[in-house]
């Protein structure tokens, strides 16, 4: 059992019950501040860290624990004749368990104070008596979780080197994320040094496949993305859920007006806008029936009951929209696997600005892909170019850039028609645009066709040439572009040059 502990927590859940029995049995405790205060209401016997530093808490609080008479009761080997020498000679007890967490920076951040007033949520004195504990974990116990008290209970406060091992690796990964707060919150810029942190949100059932362990981590400091979603039925989300929800969500948050999108394997394969949601949803669904079973909508609108019996027509996994009329909401929750999602708007107005993706050794850190080419800039080809409405190539665009690379979008009546993606080589991108699109909707003639990369050679415009074809927007940038601009003039058709391109891999 326990004899003498160090206990400063800025987060007090728990800590009386976790502490009875052992100040039962005689612990004595060492506090501090606010903490000291808390316990003394206990009618518990506290001792002020000033009586064991001989020195008061100064500068308003900010100095408390930073003294030698503490790190040495904290550092000191249990089993070295020296230290044990020293800390009699300077008559130094020894703590053998300390209990403490950190002021809530990551509330603050949340709450949204600047100034002074987040950095006086800066903690000092915690990371550093922890950070001393955790390293002499061979000699004692910390702790600097709540979460962990009853599972240290359960043990019957008798703990082994590798329980404290365990313990004491989480006081390094909490002030490695608390650093990360301070430093991203200070100056977001990434230098030469970038690193990253997050607190589990989720245990998922597995990973892209039943063999693979996965879990879902959220970003520390302000609530973000896709960490801000309610689930309100259906099954626990998975792997693969969210990362679909993620692609749908690039797409999404480039509109504040109506828009809707089927996505499957993370890649589109319908999707569509306008005013009238309904229709919106419809088309959706109608862009390519057989490749959206099975896959996820998203939405930037309510759904209602009649966008609910749309959605019940058809099997889904999951459905992610800005809320659910009560109704809606009930006619969904008929299929007790469909996962309903509620995403406020904030969801969609906000878009993390670097991508980080890992590879063997590393990581790979870049900036989101956004669209800042304006239809003003762009180079048009051909005498009827102004008769692609300007609403409809952008969005075309913007599907475009969602689809795995080399990819196509054929788009029009505010919908997609046919969409190619993941190809080797743009030619048979555009064959399989093509192809859904006679397929799905041969009865829509004018439409527009997207790339989201150049043509490499003018034999991708005979193919769109010789399906009907007769608007192309890409963005351009290859030597032979004057070669496909000459042919698509030769055969009639009318080309957008963007200017710029939005690959995916």
């Amino acid at each position: 059992m326990f004899k003498r502990a160090l206990v400063s927590v800025s987060d007090k859940t728990g800590l009386i019950e976790f502490l009875e029995p052992l100040v039962r049995a005689g612990l004595e405790i060492v506090s501090t501040g606010g903490t000291a205060k808390y316990l003394k209401k206990q009618n518990w016997k506290i001792t002020d860290i000033s009586e064991v530093t001989k020195f008061p808490e100064v500068l308003d609080g900010r100095v408390k624990t930073l003294h030698p008479f503490v790190h040495m009761g904290l550092l000191a080997k249990a089993d070295s004749p020296e230290h044990q020498s020293t800390l009699k000679q300077h008559q130094v007890q020894a703590f053998d368990l300390v209990v403490g967490n950190l002021y809530p920076f990551e509330k603050a951040l949340q709450d949204q104070l600047t100034g002074m007033d987040l950095i006086e949520k800066i903690d000092i004195g915690g990371p550093s008596f922890l950070r001393s504990a955790a390293k002499n974990f061979a000699s004692l116990t910390v702790v600097c979780d709540p979460k962990d008290y009853s599972w240290i209970q359960n043990k019957n406060y008798q703990l082994m080197i590798e329980d404290r091992k365990l313990l004491a690796s989480r006081v390094f990964r909490l002030i490695s994320d608390y650093d990360q707060m301070i430093a991203t919150s200070l100056n977001p810029n990434v230098s030469d040094i970038h690193s990253f942190s997050g607190k589990l949100k989720q245990k998922l059932r597995y990973g892209e496949n039943e063999q693979q362990s996965a879990q879902w981590f959220q970003n520390s400091g302000r609530l973000e993305g896709l960490s801000q979603i309610e689930q309100l039925g259906g099954k626990e989300l998975s792997y693969n859920n969210l990362l679909d929800l993620d692609a749908a969500l690039q797409f999404v948050t480039q509109f504040q007006s109506p828009v809707a999108i089927a996505l499957k394997h993370n890649n589109p394969c319908g999707a569509a806008f306008g005013n009238d949601t309904l229709v919106v949803l419809k088309k959706t669904l109608q862009s390519d029936p057989v490749s959206v079973f099975g896959g996820i909508i998203v939405t930037n609108f309510l759904i209602t009951a009649a966008h609910a019996e749309l959605l019940n027509s058809l099997f889904i996994e999951c459905v992610m929209a800005t809320d659910f009329s009560n109704d809606g909401l009930a006619l969904l929750k008929s299929k007790k696997n469909l996962r309903l999602i509620k995403a406020p708007m904030t969801v969609f107005q906000t878009l993390d600005l670097k991508e980080v993706r890992s590879i063997s050794g590393g990581f790979l850190l870049q900036d989101k892909d956004v669209f800042t080419s304006n239809p003003k800039g762009w180079k048009r080809t051909g005498a009827a170019t102004e008769l692609v409405p300007e609403e409809l190539a952008l969005f075309g665009e913007k599907v475009c850039a969602v689809l795995k690379s080399n990819a196509i979008a054929i788009v029009g009546n505010g919908q997609t028609l046919g969409l190619g993606m993941g190809q080797v080589n743009r030619v048979d991108a555009v064959e399989q645009a093509v192809q859904r699109w006679k397929k799905n909707h041969a009865d829509v003639k004018e439409v527009l066709l997207v790339s989201d990369a150049f043509f490499p050679f003018p034999d991708s415009i005979e193919k769109c040439f010789e399906s009907g074809i007769r608007w192309i927007l890409q963005p351009g940038g290859s030597i032979k572009d004057p070669e496909v601009i000459q042919k698509a003039q030769e055969l009639g058709i009318h080309m957008i040059l963007t200017g710029q391109r939005h690959f995916r891999h």
